[in-house]
């Protein structure tokens, strides 16, 4: 019986990943991610599996912050190694993605629709929190891919709104994946890293999240930092955070959020991820 209940269990996982949305959010975690992928890259790869081949890939990074929402219009994409201190086979570490510049005006003509000021970047390349998660999940760096930054000032309504504006591209087989970490601080991580264990809120505040997304409440979501006392502590700032707004408001509201992963890395960043899946 048990064997019966785990077989029908990934049948129906099976059969959700078969209706995917072109919308994910996922987790980039730390640069060395890129060396140590483990589960998270897994399932993130395994997630890439049940994807029609996209258009395009409209990466959304905490890592780009700009005053006013920017698309990456460039034909080909630096590889940004935007840290120091880490191992010297990360700075080795090329994704050698083209960009899409006539993708890249239909993502500048979608926002426009609904921001008065959007922006183009022809030179800005892929941060490490646009291409760690693209090696795990197109590792031939086959599709092209449109860099899009967030509003970190600007918080979670219009990140979501953000999302909105691009929800008509995701079913025109653009792929809106937006990178980031269910929680995000790092001033926790010596302290956590020399004792050894995660702090409670990080578990705390991933399951909030996980119960408010299977429950559809985009507005408890939005309003986490005063929703619950672990939302500040989860994002001292908002930015590693917004990406899943934008991913929430591109799914749309006749979606239904399904975790594809959910650990946790380095004592203080959650790893979730989530895809977005067609009601029946």
């Amino acid at each position: 019986n048990r064997l019966r209940r785990l077989h029908s269990v990934q049948a129906k996982k099976l059969k959700a990943m078969q209706n995917l949305r072109n919308t994910l959010f996922v987790p980039h975690g730390a640069p060395t991610f890129a060396l140590h992928p483990g589960a998270a890259g897994a399932a993130m790869a395994q997630v890439a599996s049940f994807l029609k081949t996209p258009r395009a890939i409209i990466v959304v990074s905490p890592h780009w912050e700009t005053a006013y929402p920017t698309v990456g219009t460039g034909a080909h994409l630096e590889t940004i190694h935007d840290f120091y201190g880490f191992p010297s086979a990360l700075y080795d570490i090329k994704y050698p993605a083209t960009g899409c510049p006539e993708g890249a005006q239909v993502v500048i003509n979608a926002l426009k629709a609904h921001f008065p000021r959007v922006e183009a970047d022809p030179a800005r390349g892929l941060d490490h929190g646009a291409w760690i998660p693209l090696l795990q999940m197109f590792p031939d760096a086959d599709v092209p891919v449109i860099p899009l930054s967030v509003q970190s000032h600007a918080g979670p309504e219009h990140a979501y709104a953000v999302g909105q504006a691009l929800a008509e591209l995701a079913s025109q087989d653009f792929l809106v994946l937006a990178s980031g970490n269910l929680t995000h601080n790092l001033g926790d991580y010596r302290v956590s890293a020399q004792g050894g264990q995660s702090p409670a809120y990080v578990q705390v505040f991933a399951d909030w999240v996980a119960q408010h997304m299977a429950e559809g409440e985009v507005d408890a979501l939005l309003n986490y930092r005063h929703a619950l006392p672990e939302g500040r502590r989860a994002h001292p700032t908002e930015e590693h955070l917004l990406p899943l707004f934008v991913a929430l408001g591109a799914a749309g509201q006749d979606a239904t959020p399904s975790p594809f992963y959910r650990g946790i890395s380095d004592h203080v960043l959650a790893m979730d991820g989530y895809a977005f899946v067609e009601r029946n």
